[in-house]
């Protein structure tokens, strides 16, 4: 190599990704202006999702996000700080601990809703069925701590027969989710019926790490929903979960 080279960056699990890497931390300099802790809880979540998704495998995916948290401690920036936070919060298991590490290491500024990141508590969870054919789908109700109905949001997914997932997505107006689904049931449409916690964390926690890869579009929604499924199960939201069924490292 050249003495005259410019420096090519920090050394790379998957240095073939080093462009779309390039591309998140230019993009994470929107976060900090985001309105709230959600807002960029599901930005990351996409990116997430998008790395994911195009993984050819666990130990693929578990490498891209490796090198995405060595690229954004690299950067210095406060997206790129901002984004690390988010990582240590909802991110994969597997990531959480380098992540916060990471941005505890960053001088740049914290973002103005870094302190509300993954703080938030379940509320009522229900199961609405429209038919044998269509499957459950199941309804997950969340709120920030200490925020009252502001941010309140849900995570709603549908499970074919067997419990496999056909859909993922997080919603923001759960209001206007669960007066439609009421007009429904009026209608005889579905049936919809309040459902326990436990019961739907684990219904959720099984079909987001199942084994066969879920369709396209619920990978946007996937990590969010992994935390989110993980609260329902009990799990402490600031601490990172060991046990038999968390990620294996690279």
């Amino acid at each position: 190599m050249s003495a005259t080279r410019s420096s090519p960056g920090p050394r790379l699990m998957l240095p073939g990704l080093r462009e779309v890497y390039d591309v998140y931390v230019r993009e994470a300099d929107a976060l900090p202006s985001l309105p709230s802790a959600l807002h960029a809880e599901v930005w990351a979540s996409q990116r997430l999702g998008s790395l994911e998704g195009a993984a050819p495998d666990a130990r693929a995916a578990r490498a891209a996000l490796a090198d995405l948290i060595v690229c954004l401690r690299a950067a210095g920036t406060p997206g790129a700080r901002a984004f690390l936070r988010v990582l240590a919060a909802i991110g994969p298991q597997e990531g959480r601990a380098a992540a916060g590490g990471a941005a505890d290491a960053s001088p740049a500024p914290a973002a103005p809703w870094e302190d509300a990141l993954g703080r938030v508590v379940p509320g009522q969870a229900w199961l609405i069925q429209e038919g044998p054919l269509d499957g459950d789908r199941l309804v997950c109700e969340f709120r920030y701590e200490g925020a009252g109905t502001a941010g309140m949001h849900a995570v709603a997914v549908r499970l074919a027969y067997g419990g496999a997932l056909t859909e993922a997505v997080v919603v923001g107006d759960v209001a206007a989710l669960m007066a439609a689904a009421r007009t429904a049931m009026q209608a005889e449409l579905c049936v919809v019926q309040p459902y326990g916690a436990a019961a739907a964390g684990a219904r959720l926690r099984a079909a987001l790490h199942g084994a066969e890869p879920p369709p396209e579009t619920c990978y946007p929604a996937l990590a969010l929903a992994r935390h989110r499924a993980g609260l329902l199960c009990g799990d402490d939201p600031h601490t990172p979960r060991n046990g038999p069924d968390s990620p294996s490292g690279p």
